[in-house]
């Protein structure tokens, strides 16, 4: 069974960086994990927030399999319904094909590639917009 962890942000947030190859998240990120067995199998950091505007998010997963749908709808109702933004952005490598792809999947888009943003190529800005979000918990 797998849980959504949260209030164990600098757990969760070392566990994303040493899977993306983070070295250092800004001082005012937030973290929610998710654990089966009592291990983090999956996290999101959440950083460079601009109050009533915009935020990053930061995932990593292990394996196929760890992501859960109680997972994504925690992290988009944090971003969009705790925080309040109107964009979530996810900066990607752009040889990291599988992210992309998985980011589409989420349902972000392509808002614009920055040349030699990264070190072996270009980084890729994905958005969300909360009124695009279909994760957002919806009550009748």
């Amino acid at each position: 069974m797998k849980r959504v962890v949260v209030g164990d942000k600098q757990r969760v947030a070392d566990w994303v960086a040493e899977k993306i190859g983070c070295s250092k998240w800004h001082s005012d990120f937030e973290a929610l994990g998710l654990e089966q067995d009592g291990q983090l199998v999956g996290g999101c950091v959440i950083d460079s927030y601009v109050k009533d505007a915009r935020c990053a998010m930061h995932v990593a997963g292990e394996g196929r399999k760890w992501l859960n749908r109680e997972f994504i709808r925690a992290c988009f109702g944090y971003v969009f319904t705790q925080l309040n933004c109107k964009v979530a952005l996810g900066p990607v490598p752009s040889t990291n094909e599988a992210a992309i792809r998985f980011d589409k999947h989420l349902g972000f888009t392509e808002a614009c590639r920055i040349e030699d943003g990264c070190p072996d190529g270009d980084l890729v800005l994905m958005q969300m917009a909360k009124a695009k979000c279909r994760w957002l918990e919806t009550t009748p």
